[in-house]
């Protein structure tokens, strides 16, 4: 059975439920229906002196937090990691199996991508965090009256910050999520006047051996476009999904100057890609420009953008360096 990293398999758990409604993505010889999803979350209110309850937005609509949640699991790897750096670590009594940063993260054999209910119920939990809801888990813990915040793959570094700033306003953390957001820009900031890309430079950004790329309407696209570099899947992803399928054939047209792999633990290595049909044509495979980028880093849309960002940035400073 193929494997894929936690990032892609939630998208594509997500385009087969048909959240948000149907597009289809036509790359070379590959036809993929995918979904569209957006995130409109934000944090709002407070109607007591105290700070609670307050009422937060998800993907779903409005969630009220009826008291500062003391027992927190997150079935979220990225979710868990903005908790953490703003302080809430301390709520947090259990995270899926996903979450293994930081190290004093709580991690579990629970899931997000198939949550079972009365598992997650063993930890007395006031609120739970999650990527997705496959069906039953926001219904199956209101019954309980267990709060649920839905916080899916960010779109932009936008919903990002503004999923920190909704995690924070609903455990207590409001000024802490706004300095985290504060100090993950201003950090992004310092790394882009740092860099040495030169104009011009085009990039593929591989999260899958299938070739599902992440374009420039991702969170991860958005991090090379403030490097300066050029996505050659921007062409493919007219509908604006942030992660087209593309075809070898595709790719070799493109001839992006780097090759960045997010698939190491699939087996993707510099000298496999390398072996694949015509791709001993591109410019990267031909001059070494490649790099294996730490999958989860990759795959999260949290604090650690600013490490994905500088492992980019140093990558290609140290191929300029060599060739």
């Amino acid at each position: 059975m193929r494997r894929t990293t936690p990032l892609l398999a939630l998208i594509l758990v997500l385009a087969a439920c048909g959240l948000g409604g149907e597009t289809v993505a036509t790359t070379g010889e590959t036809t993929t229906t995918i979904a569209s999803t957006t995130t409109t979350q934000s944090a709002t209110t407070t109607t007591l002196d105290d700070g609670f309850p307050v009422t937060v937005e998800d993907m779903n609509g409005s969630v009220t937090i009826e008291d500062r949640p003391v027992s927190i699991v997150s079935l979220s790897a990225t979710a868990t990691e903005m908790l953490f750096a703003m302080g809430a670590g301390e709520q947090v009594v259990a995270v899926d199996e996903y979450s293994n940063y930081p190290d004093e993260a709580p991690t579990t054999t629970l899931t997000g991508f198939n949550p079972n209910i009365e598992a997650i119920l063993t930890y007395g939990p006031d609120l739970v965090v999650a990527s997705w809801d496959p069906g039953e888990l926001v219904t199956g813990l209101s019954v309980f009256d267990v709060p649920v915040l839905i916080l899916p793959t960010a779109l932009s570094l936008d919903d990002s910050y503004t999923q920190t700033e909704t995690l924070g306003g609903a455990t207590g953390h409001v000024e802490e999520a706004a300095d985290l957001v504060e100090q993950i820009k201003t950090d992004i900031q310092i790394v882009v006047d740092g860099s040495p890309v030169p104009e011009g430079l085009s990039i593929f950004h591989e999260a899958d051996p299938t070739l599902y790329a992440a374009s420039s309407f991702s969170f991860i696209g958005q991090l090379y476009g403030l490097l300066g570099l050029e996505n050659v899947a921007d062409e493919a992803d007219a509908d604006q999904f942030g992660f087209p399928q593309l075809s070898s054939e595709y790719l070799v047209a493109a001839d992006p100057d780097f090759i960045f792999l997010a698939d190491a633990s699939l087996g993707m290595t510099p000298a496999i890609i390398a072996l694949r049909p015509g791709w001993d044509q591109m410019s990267a495979i031909q001059n070494g420009a490649i790099a294996t980028l730490d999958e989860d880093i990759a795959s999260r849309w949290g604090p650690r953008v600013v490490d994905l960002l500088r492992s980019i940035s140093d990558a290609i400073a140290e191929y300029l360096l060599t060739s």
